[in-house]
């Protein structure tokens, strides 16, 4: 965190307080040793390998380090480094003196982080086991499962755990519960035990239960994780000679009411609580072979624009509370954009390339589920085309600047092949399938304009645009519509937006976006968790907590 009490994403492994990263052939070890002088705010101290947003930061930047400086890695050990104690979750303390606002949003970055992990398992081949080497709690168990294998030490002491409804009157807040459930197949009965206990299950009764998938003795531990680690390791594609791209710190500016980055700019208007990007295109000559993709390493136009882009959401969410509408804007040549997309698409397979798609669509899902109403406008000098297009697609509303008068300057948008297949949901749809219900008629239709540049009207016809005013009325209806969003209640739009832009089929991933982080919400807010004898409050200070019984 910065002096200022700006919350900076960036950081580098020589800069990490919490975790110790090594690499030995085809598996990374992460080990977890959280300095608990080191919170990222004060008024708490991470004891016993508790989390703060500052460790899921560093968590988050050790595991792209994996992704694109160590092609090599095939699967990652998480464990601890610490003596009986794996991770004992979300520090309480720093629940405790929290913001409601902080809370969320700090449950929110971690559970992209979680779910990045799955990301990766499923779309790159990088595996993770938790060696789970003593008392794993809350949002412990939660990184565990996270992993595809858990493997717990059998100690006769080291339990896995989700106390929080017992001890602290809220909820598993990063998909504890949805993951026990939809991922483990826990059976209910067992899982509401679980659920309900403090002191957790170990040993053989845990793997009976499904919560680990295997158990070891403490003088075999290490040779089980690194058996298991190896044989997943054989399951990967990753390439065993791949030359890595160091990560090398992302450029950005930081003005009083702006973030500037090479490719990405956000400018902030405070009086009308609105915050403008505008994503810019590539310019001049783009490696197109994989020789020249690698030798542009972390310059490589799409893996810029990805980090930029990421970091800059990442800085809105937690620095900009009251930035409530964001508008996404485009700069630059369709045509570059279109060409940056048939090169991802030539060599989609290769792990650069690969990798930095999946970091283009984990940073358009961290879009969709930002608490911001997202207007897109289509103006002159705009390049909405194939990967640019999913910025629009992902927006609340589409404007597109009609001139009728003028149809060469007329903004277009061009759907793209990317459009149908590299960036999905967390619903596992693509924004198309989404604004159009996976009703094949519509879907055939915009497919039949793949490569077409349309216009307001023809976008508007397509149903790719909400609206399609011309230059008389463009302006008006542009003011108004800012104007009529920012004076609306920013709770019930957050809770009408994560409903209507998740209308597709419902899966462990929206379960836990959605549904967890609902209810979490309106938990975090009731006395019984945060009221001045609420559970939260008073753990830790030898009060008891006083429950208002009424059920709601």
């Amino acid at each position: 965190m910065s002096t200022t009490g700006r919350v900076d994403y960036q950081t580098h492994p020589s800069q990490y307080k919490h975790w110790k990263l090594s690499c030995d052939g085809v598996v990374a070890t992460l080990k977890a040793d959280f300095d608990e002088n080191a919170g990222l705010r004060p008024g708490y101290k991470l004891k016993l390998n508790s989390y703060d947003l500052g460790v899921d930061i560093e968590l988050n930047d050790a595991i792209n380090r994996i992704r694109f400086e160590h092609p090599e890695v095939r699967t990652v050990v998480l464990t601890s480094a610490k003596e009986k104690v794996f991770c004992s979750g979300a520090n309480i303390f720093m629940l405790g003196v929290s913001s409601h606002a902080w809370k969320v949003n700090f449950c929110k970055f971690t559970n992209e982080t979680r779910n990045g992990l799955e990301d990766s398992s499923k779309h790159s081949g990088l595996k993770f086991i938790a060696a789970v080497n003593g008392a794993c709690a809350g949002g412990g168990y939660e990184v565990a499962l996270a992993c595809d294998e858990i493997i717990l030490v059998d100690d006769r002491s080291s339990a896995v755990s989700l106390p929080e409804v017992p001890l602290l009157g809220v909820l598993p807040g990063t998909g504890g519960l949805t993951r026990v459930t939809d991922k483990r197949h826990v059976r209910h009965d067992l899982a509401d035990i679980f659920c309900t206990s403090v002191e957790g299950v170990r040993g053989q009764k845990a793997k009976d239960w499904r919560l680990v998938d295997d158990i070891a003795k403490p003088q075999v531990f290490a040779q089980k994780v690194q058996e298991r680690a190896l044989a997943l390791a054989a399951q990967s594609d990753r390439p065993a000679n791949g030359k890595g791209v160091a990560l090398t710190a992302i450029p950005c500016t930081v003005e009083a009411d702006a973030l500037r980055y090479p490719f990405v700019t956000v400018e902030i208007d405070r009086v009308k609580r609105t915050a403008t990007y505008t994503v810019k295109a590539p310019q001049g000559a783009q490696p197109t072979d994989v020789a020249g993709i690698e030798a542009a390493g972390a310059d490589w136009y799409p893996l810029a624009l990805a980090r930029q882009l990421e970091d800059a959401i990442l800085s809105m969410r937690t620095n900009e509370l009251d930035i409530g509408t964001w508008l996404i804007k485009t700069q630059g040549d369709a045509a570059a954009v279109l060409a940056m997309d048939a090169t991802l698409l030539a060599h989609q397979q290769h792990w650069l390339v690969r990798e930095t798609i999946g970091l283009l669509r984990r940073t358009f899902s961290r879009l969709d589920v930002s608490s911001r109403s997202l207007f897109a406008f289509v103006e002159q000098g705009s390049c909405f085309a194939g990967t640019f297009l999913e910025l629009a697609l992902a927006c609340d509303r589409v404007y597109h600047l009609a001139l009728p008068d003028d149809a060469s300057a007329a903004p277009k948008i061009t759907v793209g092949e990317v459009n149908f297949s590299f960036y999905p949901m967390a619903t596992e749809q693509t924004r198309l399938q989404r604004r159009f219900y996976n009703e094949q008629l519509a879907l055939d239709a915009v497919r039949a304009q793949i490569g077409v540049a349309l216009d307001a009207d023809a976008a508007f016809a397509l149903g790719m645009a909400t609206s399609n005013p011309d230059d008389i009325d463009w302006a008006d209806e542009v003011r108004i519509a800012i104007e009529e969003r920012v004076a609306m209640s920013p709770d019930a739009l957050t809770g009408m937006e994560a409903n209507l832009r998740f209308n597709g089929p419902e899966n462990m991933f929206t379960r836990v976006f959605g549904r967890l982080t609902a209810w979490q919400n309106w938990i975090f807010q009731r006395p019984n968790a945060v009221g001045e004898k609420g559970a939260l409050k008073v753990y830790g200070k030898g009060e008891k907590t006083a429950f208002d019984w009424n059920r709601v």
